[in-house]
């Protein structure tokens, strides 16, 4: 699933490509994608004679504005946008279509059909799922020492779980959490509770750090992922313990291991990050 630095990076590649255009036409194929308004028409013609004005990101979501309407996206396992010429036949998987009047068209794709989008008029999107109840995102100013610690206070879960915890943190997921708790070397079954003041202080400049990393250089395209111009991220390049099963730890030579927790694949160092 793409996660803050992949969604970031289609937020500002998209906002170089669609910025500006005026909607002539939408075109559903699959209509579940649609979550708000239930009605394909009233989501159609809402949008047609808008102008893109900007696009934005909260968490994992792409907001994307028109003239007085909200577009809130997320792309889940493998929703991925192209922009096209309108003539060239939709690819496979092609479930939506923005249609501009300069005959080019903003394409969603989606091969696992698991992405929304929610429509709100400006200014309604904050307060209305699938936001509402987002917490602080690791590079805002929201995002402080104390207000990190503080939150942690009676947590009775695995840190890997509450890192996972779209509202205790906003845009990490599985690629990044590994990736944080092995740079500050924490395993990822400790209890939040256990962790001194020194970890939790290491672990907050691990998150911003290795979100900050991934930005640069545009993701991680360890599955599907590409960014609005088709190009691949390069931080699976720099990845230390996420998907290496049994490969060597870059820091001490230990193998990887891979376990289950919160339901979801882990990778750690069993040397680097002891319980």
């Amino acid at each position: 699933m793409p996660e803050l630095p992949e969604v970031e990076t289609v937020k500002r590649t998209l906002t170089e490509l669609i910025v500006g255009k005026q909607v002539a036409d939408v075109i559903i194929t699959l209509p579940r994608i649609i979550q708000r308004p239930s009605d394909l028409e009233e989501f159609r013609q809402q949008l047609l004679g808008t102008t893109i004005q900007r696009i934005e990101r909260r968490g994992k979501f792409l907001k994307i504005y028109f003239d007085g309407w909200v577009l809130v996206s997320h792309l889940r396992m493998e929703g991925k946008y192209r922009v096209e010429d309108a003539s060239e036949p939709p690819a496979k998987h092609t479930h939506v279509r923005f249609r501009f009047s300069d005959r080019s068209e903003l394409r969603y794709l989606d091969v696992r059909q698991f992405g929304t989008m929610h429509l709100f008029k400006a200014g309604e999107e904050e307060t209305s799922k699938p936001l509402d109840r987002l917490g602080p995102e690791p590079l805002t100013k929201a995002f402080t020492l104390e207000n990190f610690r503080s939150r942690m206070v009676k947590r009775k879960t695995n840190i890997k779980a509450l890192l996972l915890n779209q509202s205790f943190v906003a845009g990490l997921g599985n690629i990044y959490v590994d990736e944080a708790l092995h740079h500050a070397k924490i395993h990822p079954e400790r209890g939040v509770a256990t962790l001194s003041e020194e970890e939790q202080e290491k672990l907050y400049d691990s998150i911003q750090s290795t979100i900050k990393k991934a930005i640069a250089v545009g993701g991680s395209s360890v599955r599907s992922y590409v960014d609005g111009n088709g190009e691949m991220g390069m931080f699976q390049l720099q990845i230390q313990v996420y998907g290496r099963k049994e490969e060597p730890c870059y820091q001490c030579g230990t193998p990887i291991t891979r376990t289950v927790v919160a339901g979801r694949g882990t990778h750690y160092c069993s040397n680097c990050q002891k319980v």
